[in-house]
């Protein structure tokens, strides 16, 4: 199938959904409409630029027709409007293929990112901070929204363990690549030797689920309550404000004690309990599928090692594309679109090929 081939099913398809969101069964099903609604976003752009190319082949053709002129001047005039219009057609033919690659089911979704010290201690727990920090001002620089869920933080200041959810456009396309082991290299603030050590921790990003993305039987829902507390056992409150929701079925469990109210700690547990059930189903469906389909750059296994940030040398060192970067201090205060973006970069160009072999091989 080649690309102009592409492009009418897509057309068609485009036609179909304009005309199944304005069906009235459609609209009472607020899940199928959300599904279709999504679709249409994605693909109108796509719609669009399909306009656009064609409009260039036409344009093309007559060109090439008028070059063929026996006027030395109409010749001339003819041939430097088609390169140019071949150049702007290479190019949209270049997004067009990048819009056909296969699209990232959770794409428009927000993301909830946990991250828990690894090996190493008090140092594990000091860095799995600064990934935090790091991580909150890359938020702040997108102006998306974080929030946290839960938090347990040591003596020292560290994060034993924190959830948050961070809600945006484009955030997942972001943040979907942060998902392992981050292994830090430095001499640690306790130790008088100046020996450095290596500690780590880990990062998961889940895509954040909706009501109408999980079905949640209430009966298979244990809940209990307790009281909130903080570092050393002191209580935050006096009530039994802090929720722990355990779903049976799955064994998954889940707390939240960040706010005052039971009400609003209940509803971030039952957010982060919704996101790890369709983490589970999106895995077991990638697996029924095929390996293949996995990510490119990395499986997002929390035990696979995807980047070393190295102190004393000041770089950091993406393992999965093998880019090392010298901006150590600025990655810390939440400059992460270079890595990220060399990341994007690498993702699309491996997907760009798989898409051309496939091209060339329906030929």
């Amino acid at each position: 199938m080649d690309l102009q081939q592409h492009l009418n099913g897509i057309e068609k398809r485009f036609d179909q959904l304009v005309s199944e969101l304005s069906a009235p069964d459609v609209a009472a099903d607020p899940k199928r409409f959300q599904e279709l609604r999504r679709e249409h976003s994605r693909l109108a752009p796509l719609v669009q630029k399909a306009k656009q190319y064609r409009s260039l082949l036409k344009e093309e053709q007559d060109l090439t027709v008028l070059a063929q002129s026996t006027e030395p001047e109409m010749k001339a005039m003819a041939e430097e409007d088609l390169r140019a219009g071949r150049d702007k057609k290479k190019l949209l033919e270049d997004e067009l293929q990048a819009g056909l690659l296969p699209r990232d089911e959770n794409a428009d979704r927000n993301i909830i990112l946990e991250i828990r010290a690894g090996a190493g201690g008090d140092e594990a727990s000091l860095f799995a901070a600064e990934l935090l920090r790091m991580y909150t001002r890359y938020a702040e620089n997108h102006r998306w929204k974080l929030e946290v869920i839960s938090s347990s933080l040591s003596e020292r200041g560290g994060v034993k363990e924190v959830i948050v959810t961070i809600s945006g456009a484009e955030t997942w396309n972001h943040f979907k690549y942060e998902s392992g082991v981050h292994r830090v290299q430095r001499v640690p603030t306790t130790e008088a030797s100046g020996r450095i050590h290596t500690s780590t921790s880990t990062v998961a990003v889940l895509p954040e689920a909706e009501e109408v993305d999980i079905h949640i039987d209430p009966s298979d829902l244990r809940v209990d309550t307790f009281r909130a507390s903080g570092a050393g056992g002191q209580y935050i409150n006096k009530t039994d404000s802090a929720v722990r929701i355990t779903h049976i079925p799955t064994g998954f469990a889940v707390a939240c004690q960040e706010e005052r109210s039971q009400i609003k700690n209940r509803a971030k547990a039952m957010k982060l309990l919704r996101s790890r059930l369709l983490q589970m189903a999106q895995e077991k469906h990638e697996r029924e599928i095929s390996q293949n389909r996995r990510s490119q750059v990395g499986t997002g296994d929390r035990s696979e090692k995807i980047r070393t940030y190295n102190f004393p040398q000041d770089r950091i060192t993406d393992h999965r594309i093998n880019v090392s970067v010298h901006n150590l201090p600025a990655v810390m205060e939440g400059d992460l679109d270079g890595l990220i973006g060399e990341l994007q970069k690498f993702e699309r160009s491996e997907k760009l090929k798989s898409l051309a072999a496939e091209l060339e091989n329906t030929r």
